[in-house]
């Protein structure tokens, strides 16, 4: 029975990107003192009685590095978009030209940077947390054969290979954290 045991490290691999995905996401939401449409993926608007993603309300461009603009196509949720991108804590104030929502992003000052960097190291947290529940999958699957006669050797092989694929995947969250925290830090 032992012999027939198979870790699926492709499926590990394929969650652990899922993990790694999600941080970019995260990441991309924060505010580094340009423009980016992907800051506004996280704001959701109370549309039509749910909560919608503000790129399904409206077209969201970039029109120059420090200008975000969202062309609301129903003009009567134009207020209830002001209203989300003011409570979502991005520290945009945004100005009502008719249907056209103007975002101007202002320059990031010092704290404001550092608090940045705090919020992407939670995040890098949250994904490195995710990364470890994986592992402690993938370690409770090679428990499980051993129980069911897997030999001792099998077992450690299994285990350094779910080790070696966390350890990788660590290794990739810790170097995007620093890649962010740099963007950020940078004047």
């Amino acid at each position: 029975m032992s012999e027939d045991f198979e870790l699926d490290t492709d499926d590990l691999t394929r969650r652990m990107d899922g993990a790694m995905s999600n941080l970019r996401t995260e990441f991309a939401s924060l505010r580094t003192g340009r423009a980016s449409a992907s800051m506004l993926e996280p704001v959701q608007v109370d549309a039509y009685g749910q909560m919608t993603p503000i790129n399904q309300v409206g077209t969201v461009n970039v029109p120059e590095p420090r200008m975000v603009t969202i062309n609301v196509w129903d003009k009567g949720l134009v207020g209830k978009v002001e209203k989300a991108i003011r409570e979502s804590g991005l520290g945009i104030n945004p100005q009502l030209n008719g249907t056209i929502i103007m975002l101007p992003i202002p320059e990031l000052n010092e704290e404001r940077r550092k608090e940045l960097t705090k919020v992407a190291a939670q995040y890098a947290e949250h994904a490195r947390v995710s990364i470890r529940n994986l592992r402690r999958d993938g370690m409770d699957q090679i428990k499980k054969a051993k129980a069911d006669g897997m030999s001792e050797d099998d077992q450690r092989i299994w285990e350094t290979e779910v080790q070696n694929l966390t350890d990788t995947y660590i290794k990739k969250v810790d170097e995007a954290l620093e890649t962010k925290q740099e963007e950020i830090m940078q004047v």
